[in-house]
Order: C-alpha cells, then sequence, then structure tokens
C-alpha cells in the first residue's frame, strides 16, 4: 500500500492514532527540511512524540536545525534535558553551537554539564569566539595529516576515521598543527599509491582566521569557488572548517539582516516571533519614522497659502515623492549589494556616484516629461507641467546622491551601511521632493492660478 505524503494532516493524524511505526517509515523517506516545517502547528505534546520518533532514528538534530532561528528555541523548550544532551552528542559541531545558543543560560549549563568532558571543551571553545565570527560556526569534522603521509596511507586514514559531514579536502598540517596544504579528494583518488602528500597538495591555500567576520569568510568561499574553507588561529594552526552549506546559510544571515535594517527591523522580528517581540523591535523606528514624515509634512506647511491658490498641486505632490523614494531605494540597494560582495570601496567610490547620479538625472528627465504630458492633458496647464518636470529631475538627482552617500557614509562612521538607511533615503526625497515642487511652484505662481 503506497504510503500518504507527510504532511501537517497525516502527521498529526498519525500522532493522534497512535501509529509510530508508519510515521517513523514516512520520516525515513522525508528529508529533515520537509519535516522541520511541520513543528510550527502542532501542540506541545504532538512536537515531544515527533522529537522521540527522530531522536529515536538518531534524526533529531538534522531535522531541529532546519527550524527557523525564532522557533528553535521553543521547541528546544520542550524537551527534557537529558534527551537535548544527547542530541547535542550525535549533532554536528557547528549545529551544537546553534543549539546551545539557543537555550536560555541556566538551562545551557545544565544540559553541558550532561555531556562528557572533552565534547563539553570543544562546545565551550566554539562558543567563546564572538558572534558572527567563523570561529563559532566552524566545524572540527576533519581529517589532517602530516606531509609525509602517502596517497594510500591518506585513502587508508579516510576508511578508518568513517563518515564526515562534508569530504571535499585532505588537509595537510606540520607536527604542531601548522596549516601546510590541502588536497582535493579527486586528486588523492587518482594520485599513484606511493605519492606522498607534501608532493601533490595545494600549498598556501586560502584560509581565515577563526576572528574573521563570517561575511568575509563566505565571501572567500565564493570568490575562490572553494567546497570548504580552513579556518586557522593566529598562528595558522588548524582549527576546523567551514564547508559550503555553512556559506549558503552564512549569505542568508547576512542578506536577511540588511534587508531587515534597510526597512529599520531587527533580526528578532519574524513571521512567527512573538507579538510582543515584534511590538517591541518596531515600535522605535516606527517613532523615528514618525518624526521624519512630521519633518517633511513641515515642508509642506511652508507652501499652505500656494497649496490653497492651486489645489492641482495636492495632487501631483505624492507623484514627486512616490518616484524619488523608489529611486532612492533602488540606487541604495544597488549600492549595499555592492558593498556586501566587495565589489564597491572608498577607492571607487566616486565612480558609483557619478554614475547614479547620471541614471537618477536620466531616468528622471523621462519621467518628468512624461508626468508633465500628463499633467498637461489633465489641468491644460503647459506651466503646471513644467514645475512637474523639472521637480521630478531634481528629487530623482536629489535619490540617486543621497542612496549612494548615506550606506557610503555610515560605513565610513564604522556602522552597517544598511542601517535604516531605507528611512533615511526616505526623508531626504520626501523633503527635498516637496520643497522643489512646491518651491517652483510659489516661484511660477502667476502662471497656474
Amino acid at each position: 500500500m503506497k504510503q500518504p505524503p507527510l504532511d501537517y494532516e497525516t502527521l498529526r493524524a498519525m500522532i493522534r492514532t497512535g501509529a509510530p511505526d508508519r510515521l517513523l517509515r514516512l520520516i525515513g523517506k522525508s528529508h529533515p527540511a520537509d519535516i522541520a516545517p511541520l513543528f510550527k502547528d502542532l501542540e506541545p505534546a504532538e512536537v515531544r512524540t515527533l522529537f522521540d520518533l527522530l531522536f529515536s532514528v538518531r534524526r533529531a538534530a538534522k531535522t531541529l536545525k532546519e527550524l527557523p532561528p525564532e522557533m528553535l528555541p521553543e521547541i528546544l523548550s520542550l524537551i527534557d534535558d537529558e534527551k537535548l544532551a544527547k542530541m547535542l552528542v550525535w549533532a554536528d559541531p557547528d549545529d551544537q553551537i546553534t543549539f546551545v545558543d539557543s537555550l536560555p543560560e541556566d538551562r545551557r549549563e545544565h544540559v553541558l554539564s550532561l555531556i562528557d568532558p572533552d565534547r563539553r571543551e570543544r562546545v565551550r571553545q566554539l562558543i567563546s569566539y564572538p558572534e558572527n565570527t567563523v570561529g563559532r560556526l566552524m566545524t572540527t569534522d576533519y581529517l589532517a595529516l602530516p606531509p609525509e603521509t602517502t596517497a594510500q596511507g591518506a585513502i587508508d586514514k579516510i576508511r578508518e576515521r568513517g563518515e564526515l559531514e562534508m569530504f571535499f579536502y585532505l588537509y595537510v598540517v606540520s607536527d604542531h598543527g601548522t596549516l601546510l596544504g590541502v588536497v582535493p579528494i579527486r586528486n588523492l583518488v587518482i594520485a599513484p599509491p606511493d605519492r606522498r602528500l607534501s608532493e601533490m597538495m595545494i600549498a598556501d591555500p586560502i584560509y581565515a582566521d577563526a576572528l574573521m567576520d563570517q561575511e568575509e569568510a563566505a565571501r572567500l568561499v565564493s570568490k575562490y569557488e572553494l567546497l570548504a574553507l580552513p579556518i586557522v588561529d593566529h598562528e595558522k594552526r588548524l582549527l576546523g572548517i567551514i564547508t559550503v552549506d555553512d556559506v549558503i546559510d552564512i549569505l542568508q544571515e547576512e542578506t536577511t539582516e540588511d534587508m531587515y535594517k534597510m526597512a529599520g527591523l531587527e533580526e528578532e522580528d519574524r513571521v512567527f516571533s512573538p507579538a510582543r517581540i515584534s511590538i517591541q523591535k518596531r515600535l522605535p523606528w516606527t517613532a523615528l519614522n514618525l518624526l521624519t514624515a512630521m519633518i517633511a509634512a513641515s515642508v509642506v506647511g511652508l507652501f499652505e497659502a500656494t497649496i490653497d491658490q492651486v489645489v492641482a498641486l495636492a495632487v501631483f505632490m505624492p507623484v514627486v515623492a512616490g518616484m524619488g523614494g523608489n529611486c532612492g531605494i533602488q540606487t541604495l540597494t544597488v549600492v549595499i549589494r555592492a558593498m556586501a560582495l566587495g565589489e564597491l570601496e572608498f577607492s571607487s567610490a566616486w565612480r558609483a556616484v557619478v554614475k547614479e547620479i547620471t541614471v537618477g538625472i536620466a531616468v528622471g528627465a523621462v519621467a518628468g516629461i512624461l508626468v508633465a504630458l500628463v499633467a498637461y492633458w489633465w489641468k491644460r496647464n503647459p506651466v503646471l507641467g513644467l514645475v512637474l518636470g523639472l521637480a521630478m529631475i531634481f528629487n530623482l538627482f536629489v535619490a540617486a546622491l543621497v542612496g549612494t552617500l548615506i550606506p557610503l557614509a555610515l560605513k565610513r562612521a564604522r556602522l552597517d551601511p544598511a542601517l535604516g538607511s531605507g528611512i533615511f533615503v526616505t526623508t531626504f526625497t520626501d523633503v527635498f521632493g516637496f520643497l522643489s515642487f512646491l518651491g517652483l511652484a510659489t516661484l511660477f505662481l502667476r502662471y497656474l492660478t
């Protein structure tokens, strides 16, 4: 009989009817990434049942690591300490840190006390690295051998060691553990059995210091098309590695961070975060946004008399501000992406500024002509079209300028270039958009009434 697909309804029905054998068969055919999302809608008792089944076949760690960061602490809070400690023992070293970081401080110490001293010490060493450094993310699950080892000897060692998490390279180290080179596994397999590792290794390989920012390390992996990156200490002793799957996680995390900061959000504010957390995180930025909106409104207030005489101006004000905001965010996105990928440095910043200003003026000219034609057709006033077109060109020029300069200025101040940039760019485009449009309208008021 064909098994039903593992979805939420099937899972819950099997848990409620007490069909663990059928559920285990389904779990065995499902990828951990497909199982993890099913936790979010389960009751606490059902969560424990599903965890116990995964735990019994040693798939709990690989499944829970696929949970969204905001859900993991909640799920772990439902698991007793003894099972959690065993799961840590079975987990990959880098996943151990993810789980330990998701525990409250007091519970963390108790869970760590339940695992063997050697493993506990390794976990503590990884936790001791600062947040967002590769030392905290690296895995110690790798194979390192001395340079005099032969190809056949290395293959024998691999067989003795057994399965590794991701095995792309063999690392060659000195007697003191200093990284000397790497040997791609494919090269090892095709080499003559008696060839030494020192003869086939890639000497002076690309590596990262354990204190390097994780985004910088991910950039190295991407730039040099590596499958794994060795991590060393200040004396170049090999400490661990990060693999390409870690890099994907890093890039996803950094992209989310930049996207959130541009919108004035914090990473703790996720789709499944408690409403209380989201409210606390959003209120400060909302207050700042309200303040900047009031600044833009005060500019409009300076021209109340002009608007009273030409009510049509109120119709087109959102057009000028909206187009400026859109252009500014486009420029901001391009510039922040270039910074994140290392494509834009201060030495080349002037080229980026000139290019974006050129694009802003060109797009503003086209948009200005189009909106001027619309204004003339609608209100039958060529001067209104002229004012609107000129204001559009000026505001898109400002949008391109601030969209480039604000992230550069933040980086110069050693702040994250994405930090609230969207709010600041929108403020500038609103203020200068209203100022240029209503200011020009005031100058040409006699031709508009």
